[in-house]
């Protein structure tokens, strides 16, 4: 998920996205006119002896309407004149930025007919809007048989372009577009040979996410026989609108602004965004400028966490309105196994669908080719050395898949992938393209060990399919982690969901692989990563909305958080794969979602976007910076006396200990809504984080009716100085409980 570039372009000209003050702005209702003047305006003084060019002129990319602002080419020079202007916010350099089922709805205890899936909750109209590469809409997921006509308050379109009409929309895809203007600015022009000008994806992952959230049901869904089973979105009956800003090279941010801001005019009700960058100021962050503006409109937006796990402080797309989304597993697993010579057996994983292998000898490193050859790269592997072997191949920085296939080309007749420590224990599961399997860190350890010691070493690959039952869940190894060195003052992730091996649609005319020699076509496909975990908590806001008209994006994020669970199957805390000791909330946020126990929650802790913009003033944002979330300075401004940091009303608690003090407190404040019973009495419960003493005042909440709001405030001692002990985290729990209902909230305490 990381930002791969700055994007420039020629004649020392690079795209800004330039933000303005709505209050300042002379032409209100033509802003896109106005805007048009203002850049017609712009002088570079090195172009004032000769005419500008139309290369060097300024160019205006997107006006923003919602967001309020524009996208353009500009020189530094044209930019510093831009500057001067009244109403001048920010300009920020535009980036490219990168992509961060059949089981995964009963794993997640959704049944047909019951509770959310009743027939009279998915009758209702809810609109999904997917920012991605795009859609594949012939695809049986994106079916509209049975369907109701389109809303009458969609305002989106069917954007035509290559190889895409109006006609292929329908009742379930509502709307589709592309944005590409900031992309072709950063790189040049869109080659048609490897992608579609147009909404239809060429890469596969906006069809495997647009199907996870919403896609129709389709019987008999499988990957080359693997994952069998009836595949459905979260919420099935949901409508579609695709916003294609991702192409071959990645997704400019003045592209992703622009999509934002036109499904905020479309009508969308739920934003899924599984892309991001690093972690960066609110201000500076134009996914979190975006969102702001969606859930000032009331729509919820759920974005991926991203994938640099297990590193600490790696989670993106942390701003508090943004519902940030871990990847976790399912109990399904695809079995393959190792067997050496010595006898030694140990389970890995693999999409593999051939026969398996005899007992072959194994080649690694300087038995297997020229210099880092141990890690497989393209060119590294000798045919005369591996032809006939099993080549032993580490993870560095290319897929499993790219590895196999380079393996495949020197002439390997299979392959054993081995994870290093940072991996551990991970089992991603790929459709190979030849015999392989993927073990994690201590069976890699176990099987160089016997290499090292056996010049004749054998190994032979067996598979056994679609496997059901495993522990679960637990946490992926690359799943992003906290805590967020942007937002302390906020635990993130906010929750995880299934994103580990998860079957969803896939365009026919992309391989599973994306390998150069794999050549098959497949209409599902089974992908790991944040982004598969994403949708899953976009479908599940669409089945809260369905029920709870009514309730804000902070009200459904609530909901999910407050009710998620962090006991596996087996009734342990969950697992952290890369390191099999216990997750925590800076791995998991609350923990693993449960749709229908959030569909009633008991109580809720509501954020208006007042309470946000308190917030940001607490964070010490200037004027123009706060304005960048308001469109105009005449909206809201920072009042005189700051809220604390800690009192944004948020469903859990990050305590933050500065200093080597000794009995350092501090108190936050919280207001939980009552959406349970009418007449109810929850008791407070508090599982207290190791050397930290937990006081909550009152003790009882007693609602005499539903929609009552009551407060409490809780306070947090830190028994010790951040040198006294070797632990610079720990976690624990604050639970409200009445009766049927548990409203639970995740404690991370740092020492700084």
């Amino acid at each position: 998920m990381a930002t791969t570039s700055t994007a420039t372009s020629i004649n020392e000209q690079q795209t800004y996205i330039v933000h303005m003050d709505k209050a300042k702005i002379a032409s209100k209702d033509n802003s896109r006119k106005w805007y048009e003047a203002v850049i017609g305006s712009i002088i570079d003084p090195s172009a004032s002896a000769q005419k500008e060019d139309s290369a060097s002129s300024p160019q205006l990319l997107y006006v923003y309407e919602k967001i309020t602002g524009f996208a353009a080419k500009l020189s530094k020079k044209q930019l510093e004149s831009l500057r001067q202007l009244n109403g001048f916010l920010s300009a920020t350099p535009d980036e490219l930025l990168k992509l961060h089922t059949t089981h995964s709805p009963q794993f997640l205890g959704l049944e047909r007919g019951k509770g959310l899936w009743n027939s009279k909750n998915l009758e209702s109209d809810v609109i999904v809007g997917v920012v991605d590469s795009g859609i594949w809409p012939e695809h049986d997921s994106f079916k509209d048989s049975t369907m109701s006509p389109v809303p009458s308050r969609w305002k989106g379109i069917c954007e035509e372009g290559t190889n895409f009409t109006a006609s292929n929309c329908n009742r379930r895809l509502i709307g589709a577009r592309a944005y590409y203007k900031g992309y072709e600015a950063a790189g040049g022009r869109i080659h048609e040979t490897e992608d579609y000008k147009s909404a239809r994806d060429a890469q596969g992952h906006g069809t495997h996410v647009s199907s996870t959230a919403a896609g129709s049901l389709v019987k008999n869904a499988s990957f080359l026989g693997l994952a069998k089973g009836s595949a459905s979105g979260i919420r099935y009956t949901s409508r579609i609108a695709a916003y294609k800003v991702c192409w071959h090279r990645g997704c400019a941010g003045s592209d992703i602004l622009a999509a934002m801001d036109q499904a905020i005019l479309d009508g969308v009700d739920v934003l899924s965004l599984s892309l991001g960058s690093y972690d960066k100021p609110y201000y500076r962050n134009n996914i979190a400028i975006g969102a702001f503006h969606a859930i000032r409109n009331g729509i919820f937006v759920s974005c991926s966490a991203g994938n640099s796990g297990p590193y600490s402080s790696s989670v993106g797309n942390t701003a508090p309105w943004i519902t940030t989304v871990a990847a976790s597993y399912l109990d399904r697993s695809f079995l393959a196994t190792v067997k050496l010579g010595n006898r030694q057996t140990f389970k890995g994983s693999s999409l593999y669908t051939g026969k398996s292998t005899m007992q072959l000898p194994i080649a690694y490193g300087k038995s297997a080719g020229y210099e880092d050859a141990g890690y497989c790269y393209q060119g590294s592997l000798n045919r005369t050395l591996v032809k006939g072997k099993i080549v032993l191949c580490e993870l560095g920085n290319f897929s499993r898949a790219e590895l196999a296939d380079n393996v495949k080309l020197a002439g390997g007749d299979g392959m054993i992938v081995l994870n290093d420590d940072k991996h551990g224990e991970e089992l991603i599961a790929e459709a190979y393209l030849l015999p392989a399997i993927a073990v994690g860190a201590t069976a890699g350890k176990a099987i160089k060990k016997y290499i090292s010691s056996n010049k004749k070493a054998t190994a032979s690959i067996a598979f056994y399919g679609t496997v059901y039952g495993n522990r679960a869940s637990s946490m992926a190894a690359f799943s992003a982690r906290g805590p967020s060195k942007i937002g302390p003052e906020v635990i993130k992730p906010d929750i995880t969901a299934p994103g580990v091996n998860i079957l969803a649609a896939w365009p026919p005319l992309s391989s599973p692989t994306y390998a150069n020699s794999d050549k098959r076509s497949v209409p599902f496909n089974i992908l790991s990563g944040t982004s598969m975990s994403c949708p899953h908590v976009s479908g599940m806001a669409a089945l809260i909305k369905s029920v709870h008209t009514n309730w804000s994006p902070a009200a459904i994020k609530s909901a999910l958080m407050t009710t998620a669970y962090t006991l596996d199957n087996t009734k342990n805390p969950m697992l952290d794969v890369a390191t099999l000791s216990a997750a925590t909330p800076f791995a998991f946020g609350s923990g693993h979602v449960n749709p229908e126990i959030a569909s009633n929650p008991g109580l809720i802790y509501n954020i208006t976007e007042v309470d946000y913009l308190n917030h940001l003033c607490s964070l010490g944002y200037t004027s123009d910076q706060v304005t960048l979330f308001t469109g105009s300075s005449s909206h809201f401004s920072c009042p005189s006396t700051r809220t604390p940091l800690g009192d944004l009303n948020y469903p859990s608690f990050a305590v933050n200990f500065k200093g080597n003090v000794q009995n350092n407190t501090v108190t936050f404040k919280r207001t939980v809504t009552n959406v349970g019973a009418p007449r109810s009495s929850y008791t407070v419960q508090v599982q207290e984080p190791k050397d930290t003493i937990v006081t909550v005042k009152p003790t009882v909440l007693s609602f005499k009716k539903l929609g009552e709001e009551l407060s409490y405030t809780v306070s947090f001692v830190g028994r010790r100085g951040k040198t006294s002990r070797g632990l610079s985290n720990s976690f624990g729990a604050l639970l409200w409980v009445s009766g049927k209902y548990t409203v639970r909230s995740p404690i991370a305490v740092s020492w700084s």
